[in-house]
């Protein structure tokens, strides 16, 4: 590949920035110059168990206790259900239209719950907006059964994406978060499931409702009132999910945005409703008062520039970022970043959307910190023998 380097941005700011190579899949981060925890004495979440605080778009830790430490976290693990579904509904394998015949056993899980009749068919939109705004176990169950057969073959899928994400204290026993042994997680494992959750716009429509009516298709109508009280009582908090059992307490991951910045928090084991989101509020409050997060290039975005394209009837592809390249800041310091790219000026058909075409490397006062690879954004096929004849005779000078 013939590589030149090109700045496209440079930004001045001051001394204690974050950086971060945000990864997909993984959620992995490089970062430099922040503490883990919080600067001031007075403890930020204290009344909890766990608690956990992230920048969404580099996934950098801004405040973390007992993050790690193995905890039941109730009916938080339905975010990996509704993650599941979504992922589900993006594949193709499921439709928000399609119609959900419950079962014997969803319809009697009991606890949270929308009370489905058995035997009844439910749209999947109405099933997973239940699971969101309250908690409906029934609904999960139904959902759980609908994509993988059963509720113990869906809790392998969830196992499985679990480790995909990096969630590496985290083992899930069913899709609602009742109580049963074995079954645990984390403050940080809970975070990186709520911020891949919330990628999905869809996850954002349900986060939204307050209060609903849900019908059933026997005339009955079931109430749902959201369980995340934030969405109202905190400026700025866009999703979230709650939890609690005896074993768990109360329980909170949530997320909050204030301009260019996104959050999440998690907080488990704490005494009572009020405390966990207060303990919720003070990890936001903490967030925006202390830290400002810059996006440079957010992955998956089309570029302006294009890459021409030899050999193909297709003259030239889009690219974008795989992964997202942002710098979280501590409020008050100052240096000096930019982007550079590297990637051919020119590719040969054919190509395939996804190819690696180059990479963007973000540096600070010129030395490189994070690194994504660029990809075309579509295909070009090769030309076809009658193409490229065609081609090739456009340039014959014929007296």
């Amino acid at each position: 590949m013939n590589l030149f380097s090109k700045a496209v941005q440079t930004v001045d700011m001051k001394k204690g920035w974050i950086c971060a190579a945000a990864a997909i899949v993984l959620g992995a981060a490089v970062m430099t110059g922040l503490p883990a925890t919080a600067a001031s004495a007075q403890e930020v979440a204290a009344g909890c168990k766990a608690a956990y605080l992230m920048d969404d778009a580099s996934g950098v830790q801004m405040y973390a206790r007992e993050e790690t430490k193995r905890l039941p976290i109730a009916s938080m693990c339905k975010i990996m259900t509704l993650l599941l579904a979504l992922e589900s509904a993006d594949a193709g394998e499921l439709s928000f239209d399609e119609e959900i015949t419950v079962s014997e056993r969803a319809a009697g899980m009991g606890g949270s719950q929308v009370f489905l009749g058995a035997g009844l068919s439910y749209p999947v939109d109405q099933l997973l907006k239940s699971i969101a705004v309250c908690s409906a176990n029934d609904s999960c169950v139904a959902i759980a059964e609908r994509i993988s057969g059963s509720e113990g073959a869906f809790c392998e899928k969830m196992n499985a994406r679990a480790k995909e994400l990096g969630a590496e204290n985290t083992l899930f026993a069913n899709c609602t978060g009742l109580p049963k042994e074995p079954q645990y997680s984390c403050a940080k494992d809970v975070a990186l499931m709520l911020r891949e959750l919330i990628r999905h716009e869809k996850y954002h429509e349900y986060a939204r409702v307050w209060l609903e009516d849900f019908s059933h298709p026997d005339g009955r109508i079931t109430q749902m009132t959201n369980t995340n009280k934030l969405i109202r009582q905190y400026d700025g908090c866009d999703g979230g999910k709650t939890g609690f059992t005896n074993e768990a307490g109360f329980c909170l991951a949530s997320s909050a945005k204030r301009g260019e910045m996104r959050v999440v928090s998690v907080v488990i084991g704490a005494s009572d409703s009020k405390t966990r989101f207060a303990a919720a509020k003070d990890l936001f409050d903490y967030a925006f008062d202390n830290f400002e997060s810059k996006t440079y290039l957010a992955a998956g975005e089309a570029l302006p520039e294009t890459i021409a394209v030899r050999g193909s009837k297709v003259k030239q592809v889009e690219y974008a970022p795989k992964e997202t390249l942002s710098v979280l800041r501590k409020r008050g310091t100052e240096e000096t970043f930019s982007v550079t790219m590297e990637l051919s000026d020119e590719l040969s058909a054919p190509v395939e959307a996804g190819q690696s075409v180059g990479h963007a490397i973000l540096l600070r006062d010129g030395v490189e910190i994070a690194r994504t690879e660029l990809v075309s954004c579509s295909d070009a096929p090769k030309y076809t023998w009658w193409e490229a004849y065609r081609e090739e005779a456009r340039h014959w000078n014929i007296p």
